[in-house]
């Protein structure tokens, strides 16, 4: 069976202020690396993925509810360049 998707509200409003698509995140999460892990978030672990979109980084920050095969979408953005490091894969000092 299928992962089922589950958006949050506040991932789909970042979503469309930032021009984001349902695709995007999709893709971002099946073939993105995961730069954090978030292992005690409630009330299921999540982490942070990074993707590429074209030229374009997005980070991700899903939770995996393992017992019924859903993708929670907390959040979606493009990093700001002065908080990441160039590969976007840390956070500036």
């Amino acid at each position: 069976m299928a992962a089922k998707f589950v958006f949050r509200v506040h991932a789909l409003r970042r979503m469309f202020e930032r021009q984001i698509s349902v695709d995007d995140v999709r893709a971002v999460i099946g073939s993105g690396e995961t730069i954090e892990d978030y292992p005690d978030d409630k009330p299921y672990p999540s982490r942070l993925v990074l993707g590429w979109r074209g030229a374009r980084p997005v980070h991700v920050v899903v939770a995996h509810n393992m017992s019924d095969n859903e993708f929670i979408v907390v959040t979606v953005y493009e990093p700001d360049a002065e908080l990441w490091e160039h590969d976007f894969r840390r956070r500036t000092t």
